[in-house]
C-alpha cells in the first residue's frame, strides 16, 4: 500500500478543517460541511492505488463501527418528548428543586454529575439521567443553560475519564498495558486539581449570581406519583447495572409513551411528538436525522483514515528525535489534538496515539507518564472538537450547542494545561537534579 504524502494530508485536513468550520459558522448542517473532505479523501485514496470497490468496502466497515451511536442518538431523539408528555420531567424538575440548594446550583450540579459519572464510567449514561432535570430546573430558576451545561458536561468526564468502570478508561489502561490500578494514581495528581479547580470555578459563579435566582417553584411530596418515576427509574437501572444503553433507552421511552396515553394523550399527539419534538425543548427526529447522516460520513472517513496508515507513518517519524519530557508532551498533545480533530470519535485518537507513543514513552519516561498525559489529552479533546461524536452525544443530551457550553466546561480545558505545567516541572527538576550531580 503506498502512503499518503505530506501534501496529501495537508490538503486533506485543510478541506476537512474548512468545511466543517463553515457549518459551524454559517449553521449548515456538519454533513454538508464534511462532506467535502470525505470526497477528497476517496480521490486520495484512488491515487493510491485503492479501488472504488474497497474504498466503498472500507467506508462501509467504518459507518458499522459508529452503528451504535447512530442508533443511541436516534433513541435519544424520542426521548425527551416522551419524558416530557409522560409527566415525568414536570416531576422531576420539582424534585431537582427541592433538593438542589439554588444558591449552591452550580457547584451542586458539577457534585452531583461527577459521583454519578465515577459511579457510571459513562458520559452519556451520566447526562442521560440527571441532565434533563437539572437543566429543567435551571430553566425554570431562570439561570443561565449555557454554564449550568457546562458544569454537567464537566463533572460527567470527569467518571468518564478516571472511573474504573469507564470503558474508554479500560481502553487506555489495555492500550498502554498498564494495570487500571497503575493508571489510576498516575492520573490521581491533575484530576485533584481539575476537581478543585472546577468546584472554585462553579462555586464563583454561584457567589456571583445569588441576588439573581428567582425560587418560581413550590413543591410537596404529596404532588408526586409513582407512575411519571417508571421512564427514569427504568433507565438508571439499566446504566447502574451495565447492561446496553440501547434497552435501556428503548425501554425508558415506551414506558413514558404507554404512560403518556393512559394519562389520556391521544395517539396521534405522541406520534407527533415523537417527530416534531416538544416546541421550545427540541428533541423529536426531525431535529436529529442531519446529525445521523453526519455520523454515518463520519464513520465512513474514520474507517479508510485508519485502515488506510493515513497518519501513522508521519507519527512514527516524528518521534525519532527527543529532547525531554516536556517537548515529548507537547508532541503527544499536539499529535492526539490532530487525531482528535480528524477521527472526530474517542476510540481512535486513544489507539492510535497510545499504539504509537507507547514504545517511545515506555523507554525514556514509563507508560504512567504516557497514561497521566494521554488521560489529561486524548480522553478530553473528543469531548472538545464541536464535530467530534462525543461532543455531539453530550450537545445534543443536554440540548445547549457545544461552543455555547465549552468556555464553562472548565474540568475539559483544564487539564491539558495542567499536564503541560506538570511534565514541565518534572523536566525542571530532574535537570536541577542532574546539575547538582
Amino acid at each position: 500500500m503506498n502512503s499518503f504524502s505530506i501534501k496529501q494530508i495537508t490538503f486533506l485536513l485543510t478541506v476537512t478543517i474548512t468545511g466543517v468550520i463553515f457549518s459551524v459558522i454559517f449553521h449548515h448542517p456538519l454533513v454538508i460541511g464534511f462532506l467535502p473532505g470525505y470526497l477528497v479523501l476517496v480521490y486520495l485514496s484512488k491515487q493510491n492505488k485503492q479501488s472504488v470497490k474497497q474504498i466503498l468496502k472500507i467506508s462501509i466497515r467504518g459507518i458499522f463501527k459508529t452503528k451504535i451511536v447512530i442508533l443511541i442518538l436516534f433513541l435519544v431523539s424520542f426521548l425527551l418528548p416522551s419524558w416530557y408528555l409522560s409527566g415525568t420531567i414536570d416531576q422531576m424538575v420539582k424534585i431537582a428543586l427541592y433538593l438542589i440548594n439554588p444558591h449552591y446550583f452550580y457547584v451542586l450540579t458539577f457534585i452531583a454529575a461527577m459521583v454519578f459519572s465515577m459511579l457510571l464510567g459513562t458520559t452519556v449514561g451520566t447526562l442521560s439521567a440527571i441532565g434533563i432535570p437539572i437543566l429543567g430546573t435551571a430553566v425554570v430558576l431562570n439561570l443561565p443553560t449555557a454554564v449550568v451545561a457546562g458544569a454537567l458536561v464537566s463533572g460527567a468526564f470527569v467518571g468518564d475519564r478516571t472511573s474504573p468502570f469507564s470503558s474508554a478508561h479500560q481502553l487506555l489502561a489495555h492500550t498502554l498495558e498498564l494495570p487500571v490500578k497503575k493508571q489510576w494514581s498516575a492520573m490521581f495528581l491533575t484530576t485533584l486539581i481539575a476537581v478543585v479547580l472546577s468546584m472554585l470555578f462553579y462555586g464563583g459563579f454561584d457567589f456571583f449570581s445569588t441576588e439573581k435566582i428567582i425560587q418560581t417553584v413550590t413543591f410537596e411530596w404529596s404532588e408526586l406519583t409513582l407512575l411519571q418515576f417508571i421512564p427514569p427509574v427504568i433507565l438508571l437501572l439499566f446504566v447502574l447495572f451495565r447492561l446496553s444503553i440501547i434497552y435501556a433507552f428503548l425501554s425508558s421511552i415506551l414506558s413514558a409513551a404507554i404512560i403518556s396515553i393512559v394519562e389520556g394523550a391521544a395517539l396521534p399527539k405522541v406520534a407527533s411528538a415523537l417527530w416534531n419534538g416538544i416546541e421550545g425543548l427540541g428533541g423529536g427526529f426531525l431535529h436529529m436525522y442531519e446529525l445521523l447522516l453526519f455520523l454515518a460520513l463520519a464513520g465512513a472517513y474514520n474507517g479508510l483514515v485508519e485502515e488506510l496508515n493515513v497518519i501513522q507513518p508521519y507519527l512514527d517519524k516524528w518521534l525519532q528525535s527527543s529532547t525531554s519530557l516536556t517537548g515529548d508532551t507537547v508532541k503527544t498533545f499536539s499529535a492526539t489534538l490532530l487525531i482528535s480533530v480528524i477521527a472526530a470519535n474517542q476510540t481512535l485518537p486513544i489507539i492510535l496515539t497510545g499504539r504509537s507513543f507507547l514504545p517511545h514513552w515506555k523507554n525514556k519516561y514509563g507508560e504512567e507518564e504516557l497514561a497521566r498525559v494521554m488521560g489529561d489529552t486524548t480522553m478530553l479533546f473528543p469531548g472538545m472538537v464541536p464535530w467530534s461524536v462525543l461532543a455531539i452525544m453530550c450537545s445534543t443530551i443536554v440540548g445547549v450547542p457545544i461552543l455555547e457550553y465549552l468556555p464553562y466546561a472548565l474540568f475539559l480545558w483544564i487539564l491539558p494545561l495542567l499536564t503541560l505545567m506538570v511534565s514541565l516541572f518534572k523536566h525542571v527538576k530532574k535537570s536541577k537534579r542532574a546539575v547538582v550531580a
